[in-house]
């Protein structure tokens, strides 16, 4: 499972032109989910990002995380996350989870955020998004599973 995590001041996502998801400050998530993903990927992956210490502290050091702050979440899914440009000039989507599995996982990354106390706002599994970004910083990381 891989994320890509930005620092924002707000963010938004659109499906067919109306506000579906909004937040103030914290953290956009793209979440990518590959095969041979579990709920176990979820768990590392969730608790990585939401202790990761990326915000800035009173010294304007990166040393508080998004709990410290009391920030927001916007998770959107995006498969092509899990896409392969090694070959060729078209991706490949090979890697990419089936929708039916990647959508639970999706949900159950949601759920686990939620539990820990993240405001959550999301997108629309499988729909084209527009999606807004005022990044802070920016600051922007690559979390994948597989590599926590």
């Amino acid at each position: 499972m891989i994320a890509v995590i930005q620092r924002v001041n707000s963010s938004s996502v659109r499906v067919k032109g109306e506000i579906v998801g909004k937040i103030d400050k914290g953290l956009n998530i793209l979440l990518g989910v590959k095969k041979g993903d579990s709920k176990e990927d979820v768990k590392k992956l969730v608790t990585k990002i939401i202790n990761l210490r990326i915000f800035q502290d009173e010294n304007d050091k990166m040393n508080l995380s998004l709990l410290d702050i009391k920030g927001q979440a916007l998770i959107i899914s995006q498969f092509t996350l899990a896409g392969n440009i090694k070959r060729g000039r078209r991706p490949s989507f090979d890697s990419s989870e089936t929708p039916t599995v990647a959508k639970e996982l999706y949900e159950v990354f949601i759920d686990d955020v939620i539990k820990e106390g993240i405001e959550v706002q999301t997108g629309v599994f499988g729909a084209m998004m527009d999606v807004s970004i005022q990044n802070d910083g920016p600051v922007t990381f690559i979390v994948d599973s597989k590599e926590i």
